[in-house]
């Protein structure tokens, strides 16, 4: 039985309905250094074309990032990250009709993202960075995704801890939108992440996953973004390796594994690298989760 609540998000010329089907968000990272990818969508002309197969694919958003968050990685300016994501929004925007994410913790780099044809603000720092995000996105009314993290991407695998890890997480998500309603943000345009992988050891991670259920009392969407992440890595990895290629097969079924288990506890929104393989996951959980008692087993 489907658990998930039915939302309904009707935004600038586009509309979702997420929970009855789970929703696919394909990742482009215009970036030299993603550790997904490794930089090979760097090239603006590449990012477009990535851009098109997925949604070609069938992902139902497509999210645009031009700054890594890797752990330990570095910030880079509003100009070099302007200069990354905007030709590509532009060029995507005329090409394919699904919605575009623009993942940036920069107002003024969400600013010029929506001017180009992104329709959606991911922002992983949930307002910290920037507040004016918040704003931005009241403004436009478009769809805002708040992601927890702990601390910063430079220190957050520095042996995060946490007192009651759900707790902490819902607690933080609960301000964060507060905080964005207060700017005028409509709660019906909001979607919370619990961040895997974004101040977590691999066990707070799987509790995260398997524990999901908790963030239902926001009473929002939910997105989960396992995708290729380094707690899949660890725990797939010969015991004598020190970290196996993200792009590996093996990598892949275990991100599978993840949406998996992540849809049958309640994510409207997996986000991932790999499409195909996520539309292929996704058509059998929703067929699970959607199949009536009834229809088979009787009363």
């Amino acid at each position: 039985m489907n658990l998930r609540k039915i939302y309904h998000f009707s935004w600038r010329g586009h509309t979702l309905e997420l929970g009855r089907q789970t929703c696919v968000m394909g990742v482009v990272n215009v970036t030299p250094d993603s550790f997904s990818d490794g930089g090979r969508f760097y090239d603006h002309n590449a990012a477009v074309s990535q851009g098109e197969k997925l949604a070609a694919e069938g992902a139902a958003v497509i999210d645009i990032g031009g700054e890594s968050t890797r752990p330990f990685s570095e910030p880079i300016t509003v100009e070099e990250e302007i200069r990354r994501v905007v030709p590509v929004i532009e060029q995507l925007a005329q090409r394919i009709p699904v919605p575009i994410s623009i993942d940036t913790t920069k107002a003024e780099v969400a600013r010029r993202a929506l001017e180009a044809g992104a329709s959606i603000i991911n922002d992983v720092s949930a307002l910290r960075v920037d507040p004016g995000i918040a704003m931005l996105a009241a403004e436009s009314g478009t769809p805002l995704i708040l992601m927890h993290m702990l601390g910063d991407p430079k220190s957050m695998q520095v042996l995060p801890r946490y007192e009651n890890l759900l707790e902490e997480i819902l607690t933080f998500l609960e301000d964060a939108v507060e905080k964005a309603e207060n700017q005028g943000v409509s709660r019906a345009k909001i979607i919370v992440d619990p961040g895997i992988g974004f101040g977590k050891t691999i066990s707070h991670n799987l509790l995260l996953i398997k524990h999901l259920q908790t963030f239902t009392r926001l009473d929002l969407p939910i997105l989960i973004g396992t995708s290729r992440k380094a707690f899949i890595r660890k725990i797939l990895k010969d015991p004598h390796a020190q970290d196996i290629r993200p792009d590996l097969p093996i990598v892949e079924n275990g991100t599978q594994a993840t949406v998996a288990a992540a849809i049958l506890n309640g994510a409207h929104i997996v986000r991932v690298h790999d499409v195909s393989n996520t539309i292929a996951t996704v058509k059998i959980l929703d067929a699970l989760m959607n199949v009536k008692d009834s229809e088979g087993i009787g009363n």
